[in-house]
């Protein structure tokens, strides 16, 4: 007998990013998984910037991770 695992391609759709605005550095996190309002570079420090990027699609089943002040 044949079984042939079907490999399911995920969803890709444009998501909501903050990404860092030092040129150097190249760390950038998902909108919904920021822990703040508006975010700090974990790597350099430097202020983020909102941006869009085409990802797979992550559920976030914390809701009260921004509430945390």
């Amino acid at each position: 007998m044949y079984y042939s695992k079907k490999t399911v391609e995920p969803v890709v759709e444009e998501t909501a990013i903050w990404k860092c605005s030092n040129e150097s550095c190249v760390c950038w996190m998902r909108e919904n998984f920021a822990f703040e309002e508006t975010p700090i570079c974990p790597i350099c420090r430097s202020i983020m910037e909102k941006n869009n990027k085409m990802l797979p699609t992550l559920y976030n089943n914390n809701n009260s991770q921004k509430e945390v002040k």
